[in-house]
């Protein structure tokens, strides 16, 4: 089932429209594991998603092998819709020509399409600059819904909001149905980036991503990889609980939801979940949000 149809199933008449609840994993580094996430996907699937999201790595096919197989297993075998994240700018028309065919012949429809980042290990293809210019070509290539990702506080390479509004549009014309966001840990963020998309005429629905954090090591390199804002209140947070592995895990978690409540209070239409494969964090987050999504 295409994930664009699951937003227009949840606007049912005479009814308040269900909030979408989805996570993201990532596969396992060696195929041998991939038998050893069953325990994280029983608990995942338990809790009724929409949909999970599966990254992808640059770089070679057996990336692309370990995210399919996951991919399938979750549909098949969990009975939930998966997302296969796509990256394109390590790879040419015929290698995307290759992935679409596989991922038709196994029965995935839903892909996140991404440009990727760079890497100074693999070589650029150039045929594909932007995840616009996969979706474009894609499209033509398989009865596939695409997602794509947004950046409230711009992607690292943006020259300014105005550009990153103008590419995020792009994206949306050439063929996003739905956008997922990076997280963030300030909802003002957030909610100002929404009116900017509401303004610029993007009218696809906008998932906010939520990483609940439960260690200093991870907020500090999230924080540098994707520049996201640290308010204070969450640097008090960190301060004084970063030395107490319990506590910064129940403070992390509290931080979470006090987000997610406040956006599901809101006029937004669903919640993406990172969970880092852990799945712990996903239960306690969906036990506090159980009577409100």
């Amino acid at each position: 089932m295409k994930i664009s149809e699951k937003y227009k199933e949840k606007q049912g008449e005479g009814r308040l429209p269900k909030k979408s609840l989805s996570f993201e994993i990532f596969p396992p580094k060696k195929d041998s594991e991939l038998k050893n996430i069953d325990e994280t996907l029983a608990v995942l699937c338990e809790l009724e998603p929409d949909y999970i999201s599966v990254t992808f790595g640059a770089g070679g096919s057996a990336n692309c092998n370990r995210t399919i197989e996951l991919a399938k297993k979750i549909k098949y075998e969990y009975h939930v819709e998966p997302v296969v994240h796509l990256t394109c700018l390590h790879y040419d028309k015929k290698e995307i020509d290759e992935f679409a065919k596989i991922l038709t012949d196994v029965g995935l429809q839903n892909i996140l399409a991404l440009r990727g980042d760079r890497n100074p290990n693999i070589p650029e293809k150039g045929d594909f600059r932007h995840a616009s210019d996969l979706i474009s070509y894609m499209k033509e290539k398989g009865d596939f819904c695409f997602l794509g990702a947004c950046y409230p506080e711009c992607h690292p390479e943006s020259d300014d909001r105005v550009s990153e509004i103008k590419h995020l549009k792009a994206k949306v014309d050439a063929g996003a149905e739905v956008l997922l966001s990076q997280l963030f840990f300030d909802n003002k963020v957030f909610f100002r980036f929404q009116e900017d998309c509401r303004i610029a005429d993007i009218g696809t629905p906008i998932i906010p991503g939520i990483m609940p954090v439960i260690n200093a090591a991870q907020i500090k390199r999230m924080i540098t990889m994707c520049g996201a804002t640290f308010p204070t209140r969450f640097q008090k947070i960190i301060s004084k609980y970063e030395e107490n592995k319990e506590a910064l895990f129940d403070a992390g978690m509290s931080y979470a939801l006090s987000q997610i409540i406040d956006l599901l209070a809101s006029d937004i239409d669903g919640i993406h979940l990172y969970t880092m494969n852990n799945p712990l964090v996903a239960r306690r987050i969906c036990e506090g949000i159980r009577n409100i999504i």
